[in-house]
């Protein structure tokens, strides 16, 4: 339930900040991780943002920047710019793309 949850949220920052910068060629895209240990949901995190923006067709630009967040379970958001120019990835949400 919460791979939909996050892939969810991260489609919907995606439209979000897509929608506000279609003049610009480049954007910043974000996703959200979460998992009961730290390395994994920054793991789950960095992989979602890796397969928006391939889905989306974009090349990433710039470093990624990951902020966490502690309760129950631990939740990670990354960020990172990406720019116009690829091809568009078959993907099946945030998480699986071929």
């Amino acid at each position: 339930m919460q791979v939909f949850k996050s892939g969810f949220v991260a489609a919907m920052m995606v439209c979000a900040l897509s929608a506000t910068a279609q003049a610009a060629q480049c954007t910043r895209v974000a996703a959200i991780g979460d998992n009961f240990t730290h390395d994994l949901a920054v793991l789950f995190s960095h992989n979602a943002l890796k397969n928006t923006i391939a889905g989306k067709g974009l090349i990433p630009k710039g470093p990624v920047k990951t902020t966490c967040k502690s309760g129950g379970m631990i939740e990670c958001y990354s960020s990172q710019m990406a720019c116009k120019g690829g091809t568009p990835a078959a993907c099946l949400g945030p998480w699986l793309c071929f």
